[in-house]
């Protein structure tokens, strides 16, 4: 039997009373892209508000819990805007939306810092044994988010991105490691990098004892890129079922995918919220639609929710809890 896992790609909106609190003490709302280190009280909103979003998804009854990104301003460049050897220019829009980052220009060796695996041991304290997920940009996104100033060439630069995610990721304790690479669909690699990539990501995931997925979104793979990314040593691959399902579902029937899936079933940028029972026919949409029969279904929102108010987010993980597990049966 298929089994249906109810997860998220993080990156999760700040809760209100901590947006107060953190304007207060720096002039600071999630997407303000303010620098600088952080100070004892600014550091104690974020270990509360952590609590807070790893509650909800206890409560909510997630299959898979992850830290929730909340000091992630710069979004999925967030790694690099905090390293040492990388200095944060000009603002610049995050993809085809009206979320903004500071751009990292890389001017040094990318080394794996531990930035994110201290985010994760910190949240996995707050479980009570539930399984773990960690959350990285993926190596091509964050290179396609970034300026090189060091490497002094695309491949030798995607390399040392993928060196620096494979750095952290070795530290991870996790049931299972999402790397996001919406880049895939919006800034789809060409002849000879799509190969690049697929070895990057590859690095990525031999650096981790976790099931790894590759979540894409906005879109859907072109065929070659798709094709490529089936090469790497990864266990699922995601796919955005919120923005096309046809050619998501042409690009596995065509070409196969990994033995399980990751579905994002949910829109992670709308504020409606989608039902259970929607999100279950979906799940079952998929199934009938494919050829393949699944060892694990991740079911999930098709990208990260920080754009969501905390009432819609918190009800949309409801959702996919309650949907995932009255679909178990279903498959």
């Amino acid at each position: 039997m298929t089994e249906i896992v109810s997860t998220t790609p993080g990156l999760y909106p700040l809760p209100d009373w901590a947006k107060d609190d953190l304007s207060r003490l720096k002039g600071h709302q999630k997407g303000d892209l303010i620098s600088g280190g952080e100070g004892a009280e600014i550091t104690s909103v974020y270990e509360e508000a952590r609590a807070d979003v790893v509650e909800s998804q206890r409560a909510a009854g997630l299959d898979r819990i992850v830290e929730g990104q909340l000091r992630w301003d710069d979004m999925l460049a967030h790694p690099l805007a905090v390293h040492d050897n990388v200095e944060t220019r000009g603002i610049v829009r995050y993809y085809d939306n009206n979320n903004f980052y500071r751009e990292p220009v890389v001017t040094g060796e990318l080394t794996a810092d531990g930035d994110v695996p201290d985010e994760l041991d910190a949240a996995d304290a707050l479980t009570d044994g539930e399984d773990l997920q960690a959350v990285l940009p993926g190596p091509y996104s964050l290179s396609e988010l970034a300026t090189d100033e060091y490497y002094g060439d695309d491949a030798a630069f995607l390399d040392g991105v993928a060196d620096f995610l494979a750095g952290e990721a070795e530290a991870f304790d996790a049931e299972t490691l999402l790397l996001l690479e919406p880049s895939l669909v919006t800034d789809a690699p060409g002849e000879g990098e799509d190969e690049r990539a697929s070895e990057a990501i590859d690095a990525v995931a031999s650096a981790v004892d976790a099931e790894v997925v590759v979540q894409t979104y906005w879109g859907a793979l072109e065929e070659k890129v798709h094709a490529h990314l089936l090469d790497a040593d990864i266990d699922a691959v995601g796919y955005d079922f919120v923005t096309d399902h046809e050619q998501n579902r042409y690009n596995i029937n065509e070409y196969g995918t990994k033995d399980s899936i990751a579905l994002g079933l949910v829109d992670g940028q709308n504020t409606l919220v989608e039902t259970p029972e929607e999100i279950r026919e979906r799940i079952e949409w998929v199934a009938d639609q494919t050829a393949n029969e699944f060892e694990t279904v991740y079911a999930t929102a098709n990208t990260e929710l920080f754009y969501l108010p905390t009432n819609k987010f918190e009800a949309k993980l409801q959702a996919l809890s309650e949907a995932a597990d009255g679909a178990e049966v279903q498959l």
